[in-house]
């Protein structure tokens, strides 16, 4: 009987407290996606970083073997968040490119608003020095491009993840765009992130005019 007593006890109080433990910890790692890099360098065409929340991937002059990284961006990231809140896809190329990316234009647009891509066509010398400013352990491949993805805050700061499980040091800047698994698990969640930060920050604000 003392035993049934005591469980009763320990269902009542003591898995409760335990439950509100594990939220709040969640809640804690879901509010907070940190800031790697600050001082991102911005594009120096009409389009622009400051202001927006965006994802950002260099295709190089490779387009037939990585305009196919930019489908699975489409299905993953940019259905989920293209009707959000400062949300862009900045696709950067060097010169020569502008033939391919009119026909990628056309197809991403046989599945789906494509209003928020941005696809910038700048001189490799800038790609070098916007790619640089991301202060990544990164490197550009021979066509200046990268298979990594990155986010971008509307204060240019390069966010992403210190305590990644699958990364060497726990630091994750880049996301492997040839992966839907890293793109699904990962960037897509941190994207998310970003998004419960600002709806918080949002209400804030709201809270703030209303006493005021």
């Amino acid at each position: 009987m003392q035993k049934k007593k005591i469980l009763v006890l320990a269902t009542l109080f003591i898995v409760p407290l335990l439950f509100y433990i594990f939220l709040s910890k969640g809640i804690y790692h879901y509010a907070n996606l940190p800031i790697l890099s600050e001082g991102v360098q911005d594009i120096s065409t009409k389009e622009t970083f400051k202001d927006h929340f965006s994802v950002v991937c260099f295709l190089g002059d490779d387009l037939a073997q990585t305009k196919s990284q930019l489908f699975n961006l489409n299905e993953i990231i940019y259905k989920n968040y293209n009707l959000s809140l400062y949300f862009q896809m900045v696709i950067i190329v060097p010169p020569g490119n502008e033939t391919e990316i009119e026909q990628v234009k056309k197809r991403l647009e046989t599945y789906t608003d494509a209003g928020r891509w941005k696809f910038v066509i700048t001189s490799k010398k800038e790609i070098v020095s916007i790619f640089n400013s991301f202060d990544t352990p990164y490197k550009l491949n021979d066509y200046f491009g990268s298979e990594n993805a990155f986010i971008i805050d509307r204060k240019l700061r390069l966010r992403g993840r210190k305590d990644d499980e699958d990364t060497k040091g726990g630091k994750l800047y880049g996301y492997d765009m040839n992966s839907v698994a890293v793109l699904k698990n990962k960037m897509r969640d941190d994207i998310g992130i970003i998004y419960y930060q600002l709806k918080k920050s949002l209400e804030k604000e709201e809270r703030r005019k209303r006493e005021n």
